[in-house]
Protein backbone atom coordinates (compact mmCIF):
# COMPACT_ATOMS: atom_id res chain seq x y z
CA UNK A 1 0.00 0.00 0.00
CA UNK A 2 1.49 2.98 -1.13
CA UNK A 3 1.97 5.52 1.68
CA UNK A 4 0.61 9.02 1.65
CA UNK A 5 2.68 11.83 1.38
CA UNK A 6 2.65 15.20 3.66
CA UNK A 7 1.70 17.97 1.17
CA UNK A 8 4.86 19.86 0.58
CA UNK A 9 3.73 23.06 -0.64
CA UNK A 10 1.29 25.71 1.22
CA UNK A 11 -2.71 25.86 0.12
CA UNK A 12 -3.24 29.32 -1.23
CA UNK A 13 -6.63 28.89 -0.94
CA UNK A 14 -5.93 29.11 2.67
CA UNK A 15 -6.05 32.83 4.50
CA UNK A 16 -2.42 32.02 5.59
CA UNK A 17 -1.11 30.68 2.42
CA UNK A 18 -2.38 33.40 0.28
CA UNK A 19 -1.41 36.43 2.46
CA UNK A 20 2.23 34.39 2.72
CA UNK A 21 2.11 34.73 -1.05
CA UNK A 22 1.15 38.04 -2.11
CA UNK A 23 0.25 40.03 1.15
CA UNK A 24 3.68 41.38 2.46
CA UNK A 25 5.61 44.69 0.94
CA UNK A 26 8.68 41.68 1.20
CA UNK A 27 6.58 39.43 -1.84
CA UNK A 28 4.89 42.55 -3.68
CA UNK A 29 6.80 40.91 -6.74
CA UNK A 30 4.81 37.94 -6.72
CA UNK A 31 1.82 39.70 -6.59
CA UNK A 32 3.01 42.21 -9.16
CA UNK A 33 3.80 39.09 -11.87
CA UNK A 34 0.08 38.08 -11.16
CA UNK A 35 -1.62 41.29 -11.36
CA UNK A 36 0.55 41.86 -14.98
CA UNK A 37 -0.34 38.38 -16.31
CA UNK A 38 -4.17 39.08 -15.67
CA UNK A 39 -3.98 42.20 -17.20
CA UNK A 40 -1.62 41.09 -20.25
CA UNK A 41 -4.63 38.48 -21.06
CA UNK A 42 -6.97 41.02 -20.53
CA UNK A 43 -5.27 43.05 -23.11
CA UNK A 44 -5.22 39.88 -25.52
CA UNK A 45 -9.17 39.48 -25.29
CA UNK A 46 -9.66 43.06 -25.74
CA UNK A 47 -7.53 44.24 -28.77
CA UNK A 48 -7.12 47.83 -29.14
CA UNK A 49 -7.47 48.97 -25.24
CA UNK A 50 -4.40 50.20 -23.60
CA UNK A 51 -2.65 47.51 -21.24
CA UNK A 52 -2.07 48.07 -17.81
CA UNK A 53 1.06 47.51 -16.29
CA UNK A 54 1.97 47.23 -12.78
CA UNK A 55 5.45 48.27 -12.10
CA UNK A 56 5.65 48.86 -8.41
CA UNK A 57 3.02 48.64 -5.47
CA UNK A 58 2.70 50.21 -1.89
CA UNK A 59 0.58 48.03 0.61
CA UNK A 60 -2.25 49.62 2.61
CA UNK A 61 -4.39 48.70 5.85
CA UNK A 62 -6.53 45.97 4.27
CA UNK A 63 -9.57 47.15 6.78
CA UNK A 64 -11.41 50.51 6.56
CA UNK A 65 -14.69 51.19 8.66
CA UNK A 66 -18.00 52.65 6.85
CA UNK A 67 -18.00 56.28 7.45
CA UNK A 68 -21.59 56.65 8.78
CA UNK A 69 -21.56 53.26 10.70
CA UNK A 70 -20.23 50.33 11.87
CA UNK A 71 -19.95 48.46 8.60
CA UNK A 72 -16.21 47.11 7.99
CA UNK A 73 -14.47 46.01 4.70
CA UNK A 74 -11.90 43.46 5.77
CA UNK A 75 -9.54 43.10 2.49
CA UNK A 76 -7.21 39.95 1.76
CA UNK A 77 -4.44 42.31 0.40
CA UNK A 78 -5.50 46.06 -0.72
CA UNK A 79 -2.82 47.78 -2.80
CA UNK A 80 -1.84 50.85 -4.42
CA UNK A 81 -0.15 51.07 -7.69
CA UNK A 82 2.68 53.41 -8.71
CA UNK A 83 0.19 56.03 -10.65
CA UNK A 84 -2.60 55.74 -7.37
CA UNK A 85 -4.76 53.23 -8.91
CA UNK A 86 -5.92 51.02 -5.77
CA UNK A 87 -5.89 46.88 -6.46
CA UNK A 88 -8.14 44.86 -4.52
CA UNK A 89 -7.41 41.62 -4.64
CA UNK A 90 -9.19 38.54 -2.84
CA UNK A 91 -9.11 34.74 -3.03
CA UNK A 92 -12.54 33.76 -1.91
CA UNK A 93 -13.20 30.67 -0.71
CA UNK A 94 -16.84 29.59 -0.86
CA UNK A 95 -20.01 31.22 -2.89
CA UNK A 96 -22.34 33.10 -0.47
CA UNK A 97 -25.37 34.90 -0.60
CA UNK A 98 -25.05 38.97 -2.63
CA UNK A 99 -21.46 38.18 -3.50
CA UNK A 100 -21.59 40.31 -6.60
CA UNK A 101 -23.35 42.87 -4.13
CA UNK A 102 -20.50 42.08 -1.15
CA UNK A 103 -18.00 42.90 -4.07
CA UNK A 104 -19.30 46.56 -5.10
CA UNK A 105 -19.27 47.59 -1.71
CA UNK A 106 -16.02 46.74 -0.84
CA UNK A 107 -15.36 48.67 -4.16
CA UNK A 108 -16.93 51.67 -2.75
CA UNK A 109 -13.67 52.37 -0.25
CA UNK A 110 -10.69 52.98 -2.27
CA UNK A 111 -12.85 55.16 -4.15
CA UNK A 112 -14.58 57.33 -1.55
CA UNK A 113 -11.12 57.30 0.52
CA UNK A 114 -9.27 59.55 -3.20
CA UNK A 115 -12.01 62.22 -2.12
CA UNK A 116 -10.21 65.67 -0.96
CA UNK A 117 -11.81 68.18 1.65
CA UNK A 118 -11.91 71.56 -0.11
CA UNK A 119 -13.33 73.59 -2.67
CA UNK A 120 -10.25 72.86 -5.50
CA UNK A 121 -11.22 68.95 -5.32
CA UNK A 122 -12.38 68.29 -9.43
CA UNK A 123 -14.12 64.90 -8.49
CA UNK A 124 -11.04 63.05 -10.94
CA UNK A 125 -10.56 59.72 -9.35
CA UNK A 126 -7.82 57.18 -10.21
CA UNK A 127 -8.51 53.54 -11.15
CA UNK A 128 -9.68 50.53 -8.78
CA UNK A 129 -9.33 47.46 -9.81
CA UNK A 130 -11.23 44.76 -7.96
CA UNK A 131 -9.60 41.10 -8.17
CA UNK A 132 -11.33 38.44 -6.85
CA UNK A 133 -9.78 34.73 -7.67
CA UNK A 134 -13.13 32.12 -6.59
CA UNK A 135 -13.08 29.07 -5.38
CA UNK A 136 -16.77 28.07 -6.50
CA UNK A 137 -18.70 28.93 -9.72
CA UNK A 138 -20.77 31.43 -9.97
CA UNK A 139 -24.63 30.49 -8.64
CA UNK A 140 -26.38 29.39 -11.57
CA UNK A 141 -23.56 28.28 -14.24
CA UNK A 142 -24.46 31.73 -15.40
CA UNK A 143 -21.18 31.74 -17.34
CA UNK A 144 -20.39 29.01 -20.23
CA UNK A 145 -18.29 26.12 -18.83
CA UNK A 146 -14.86 27.09 -20.43
CA UNK A 147 -15.45 31.07 -19.26
CA UNK A 148 -13.58 31.21 -16.28
CA UNK A 149 -12.27 34.87 -16.66
CA UNK A 150 -14.37 37.81 -16.26
CA UNK A 151 -13.57 41.53 -16.97
CA UNK A 152 -16.44 43.53 -15.62
CA UNK A 153 -16.79 47.14 -16.03
CA UNK A 154 -19.84 49.97 -16.19
CA UNK A 155 -21.78 49.51 -19.61
CA UNK A 156 -24.34 51.49 -21.34
CA UNK A 157 -26.82 49.23 -22.42
CA UNK A 158 -28.41 51.53 -25.26
CA UNK A 159 -25.55 50.87 -27.31
CA UNK A 160 -24.33 48.13 -25.96
CA UNK A 161 -20.90 49.26 -24.73
CA UNK A 162 -18.78 46.82 -23.28
CA UNK A 163 -19.74 44.42 -20.98
CA UNK A 164 -18.81 40.83 -19.95
CA UNK A 165 -20.70 39.25 -22.01
CA UNK A 166 -19.49 41.03 -25.35
CA UNK A 167 -16.06 41.92 -24.35
CA UNK A 168 -14.73 39.29 -27.44
CA UNK A 169 -16.57 40.99 -29.80
CA UNK A 170 -16.30 44.38 -30.18
CA UNK A 171 -13.66 47.19 -29.35
CA UNK A 172 -16.04 49.80 -28.28
CA UNK A 173 -14.63 51.49 -24.71
CA UNK A 174 -16.72 50.97 -21.99
CA UNK A 175 -19.16 53.77 -20.54
CA UNK A 176 -16.45 54.36 -17.79
CA UNK A 177 -13.16 52.61 -17.85
CA UNK A 178 -11.50 53.29 -13.83
CA UNK A 179 -13.83 51.03 -12.11
CA UNK A 180 -12.92 47.24 -13.16
CA UNK A 181 -13.57 43.88 -11.53
CA UNK A 182 -12.04 40.94 -12.60
CA UNK A 183 -13.42 37.49 -11.38
CA UNK A 184 -11.66 33.89 -11.78
CA UNK A 185 -13.84 30.41 -11.55
CA UNK A 186 -11.00 28.28 -10.96
CA UNK A 187 -12.35 25.05 -10.86
CA UNK A 188 -12.97 25.59 -14.53
CA UNK A 189 -9.29 26.21 -15.35
CA UNK A 190 -8.36 22.78 -15.73
CA UNK A 191 -5.09 22.92 -17.94
CA UNK A 192 -2.35 20.03 -17.65
CA UNK A 193 1.33 20.91 -17.56
CA UNK A 194 2.25 20.85 -21.20
CA UNK A 195 -0.36 23.44 -21.81
CA UNK A 196 0.94 25.96 -19.76
CA UNK A 197 2.03 28.49 -22.58
CA UNK A 198 1.58 32.27 -21.15
CA UNK A 199 2.38 33.80 -17.67
CA UNK A 200 -1.43 34.11 -17.30
CA UNK A 201 -1.97 29.87 -17.72
CA UNK A 202 1.50 29.28 -15.01
CA UNK A 203 -0.02 31.42 -12.64
CA UNK A 204 -3.19 30.22 -12.97
CA UNK A 205 -2.13 26.44 -13.16
CA UNK A 206 -0.24 27.30 -9.73
CA UNK A 207 -2.76 28.79 -7.60
CA UNK A 208 -4.97 25.89 -8.38
CA UNK A 209 -2.45 23.34 -8.08
CA UNK A 210 0.34 24.41 -5.55
CA UNK A 211 -0.77 22.18 -2.69
CA UNK A 212 -0.86 19.07 -4.28
CA UNK A 213 2.63 19.46 -6.18
CA UNK A 214 5.57 17.72 -4.40
CA UNK A 215 8.23 19.49 -6.77
CA UNK A 216 8.35 22.22 -9.43
CA UNK A 217 6.84 21.94 -12.72
CA UNK A 218 9.69 21.98 -15.77
CA UNK A 219 7.19 23.88 -17.46
CA UNK A 220 7.38 26.71 -14.77
CA UNK A 221 11.14 28.03 -15.38
CA UNK A 222 10.79 31.45 -14.75
CA UNK A 223 12.90 33.06 -11.82
CA UNK A 224 9.49 34.51 -10.07
CA UNK A 225 8.46 30.39 -9.79
CA UNK A 226 11.26 29.74 -7.90
CA UNK A 227 10.29 32.77 -5.48
CA UNK A 228 6.72 30.87 -5.11
CA UNK A 229 7.96 27.15 -4.12
CA UNK A 230 10.57 28.72 -1.90
CA UNK A 231 8.12 31.03 -0.21
CA UNK A 232 5.52 28.06 -0.23
CA UNK A 233 7.55 25.34 0.82
CA UNK A 234 6.17 24.50 4.28
CA UNK A 235 9.10 22.91 5.93
CA UNK A 236 10.89 26.35 5.31
CA UNK A 237 7.78 27.72 7.94
CA UNK A 238 9.25 29.30 11.47
CA UNK A 239 7.46 27.15 14.17
CA UNK A 240 4.91 30.61 14.53
CA UNK A 241 4.14 30.02 11.07
CA UNK A 242 3.33 26.31 11.15
CA UNK A 243 1.06 26.58 14.01
CA UNK A 244 -0.60 29.75 12.17
CA UNK A 245 -1.43 27.80 8.99
CA UNK A 246 -2.39 24.50 10.64
CA UNK A 247 -4.81 27.01 11.93
CA UNK A 248 -5.40 28.50 9.05
CA UNK A 249 -5.73 25.36 7.13
CA UNK A 250 -7.76 23.33 9.60
CA UNK A 251 -10.48 26.41 8.95
CA UNK A 252 -10.52 26.02 5.10
CA UNK A 253 -11.11 21.89 5.70
CA UNK A 254 -14.08 22.60 7.63
CA UNK A 255 -15.39 25.35 5.99
CA UNK A 256 -14.96 22.62 3.40
CA UNK A 257 -16.73 19.69 4.67
CA UNK A 258 -19.46 22.12 6.47
CA UNK A 259 -20.76 23.21 2.76
CA UNK A 260 -19.86 19.40 1.25
CA UNK A 261 -22.18 18.22 3.90
CA UNK A 262 -24.97 20.32 3.81
CA UNK A 263 -24.97 20.13 0.11
CA UNK A 264 -25.68 16.63 0.24
CA UNK A 265 -28.26 17.00 2.55
CA UNK A 266 -30.03 20.05 0.62
CA UNK A 267 -29.86 17.16 -2.50
CA UNK A 268 -31.22 14.38 -0.59
CA UNK A 269 -34.32 16.79 1.03
CA UNK A 270 -34.77 17.92 -2.57
CA UNK A 271 -34.95 14.83 -4.47
CA UNK A 272 -37.17 13.40 -1.47
CA UNK A 273 -39.29 16.38 -2.03
CA UNK A 274 -39.40 16.32 -5.80
CA UNK A 275 -40.73 12.46 -5.14
CA UNK A 276 -43.47 13.31 -2.92
CA UNK A 277 -44.25 16.09 -6.09
CA UNK A 278 -44.58 13.12 -8.23
CA UNK A 279 -43.65 15.56 -11.32
CA UNK A 280 -40.27 16.17 -12.95
CA UNK A 281 -40.98 19.70 -12.75
CA UNK A 282 -41.59 19.18 -9.18
CA UNK A 283 -37.72 17.39 -8.54
CA UNK A 284 -36.21 20.11 -10.36
CA UNK A 285 -37.87 22.73 -7.67
CA UNK A 286 -37.26 20.45 -4.85
CA UNK A 287 -33.23 19.46 -5.59
CA UNK A 288 -32.72 23.53 -6.32
CA UNK A 289 -34.89 24.53 -3.31
CA UNK A 290 -32.25 21.98 -1.37
CA UNK A 291 -29.30 23.04 -3.15
CA UNK A 292 -30.08 26.95 -1.94
CA UNK A 293 -31.53 25.59 2.05
CA UNK A 294 -28.18 23.24 2.26
CA UNK A 295 -25.62 26.60 1.49
CA UNK A 296 -27.27 28.92 3.68
CA UNK A 297 -27.40 25.16 6.41
CA UNK A 298 -23.63 25.37 5.75
CA UNK A 299 -23.02 29.43 5.75
CA UNK A 300 -24.77 29.14 9.49
CA UNK A 301 -22.36 26.15 10.68
CA UNK A 302 -19.69 27.83 9.64
CA UNK A 303 -20.66 30.96 11.54
CA UNK A 304 -21.39 28.69 14.27
CA UNK A 305 -17.76 27.33 14.73
CA UNK A 306 -15.90 30.54 13.79
CA UNK A 307 -18.50 31.97 16.55
CA UNK A 308 -17.61 28.84 19.37
CA UNK A 309 -13.77 29.85 17.94
CA UNK A 310 -14.00 33.93 19.24
CA UNK A 311 -14.22 35.47 15.35
CA UNK A 312 -15.48 39.20 15.39
CA UNK A 313 -19.48 38.93 14.40
CA UNK A 314 -18.34 41.02 11.71
CA UNK A 315 -15.94 39.38 9.97
CA UNK A 316 -18.19 36.12 10.40
CA UNK A 317 -20.31 38.35 7.97
CA UNK A 318 -18.34 39.14 5.57
CA UNK A 319 -17.10 35.74 5.67
CA UNK A 320 -20.02 34.07 5.49
CA UNK A 321 -22.43 36.69 3.56
CA UNK A 322 -25.10 36.10 6.82
CA UNK A 323 -26.73 39.31 8.18
CA UNK A 324 -25.21 40.34 11.48
CA UNK A 325 -28.30 39.76 13.04
CA UNK A 326 -28.67 35.94 12.08
CA UNK A 327 -25.40 35.59 13.33
CA UNK A 328 -26.57 36.81 16.55
CA UNK A 329 -29.40 34.59 17.68
CA UNK A 330 -26.52 31.63 16.10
Amino acid sequence: MEERRHPKYVNPYTDFGFKKLFGTELNKDLLISLLNALFDHSAQQSPGEPKQVVKDLRYLPTEKLEAYGERRAVFDVYCEGANGEKFIVEMQKASQDFFKDRSVFYSAFPIIEQGKVGPDWNFRLNNVYTIGILNFIFPGSEYEKDCFHHEVKLMDTADKHRGPATMLSTSQPPFYDKLTYVYLEMPKFNKAEDELVSMYDKWLFVLKNLSRLFERPAALQERIFQRVFDLAEIARFTPDESRIYEESLKHYRDLNNTISSAERRGKAEGREEGRKEGREEGRKEGREEGRKEGRKEAKRESARKMKAKGYPVADIADITGLAVEEIEKL
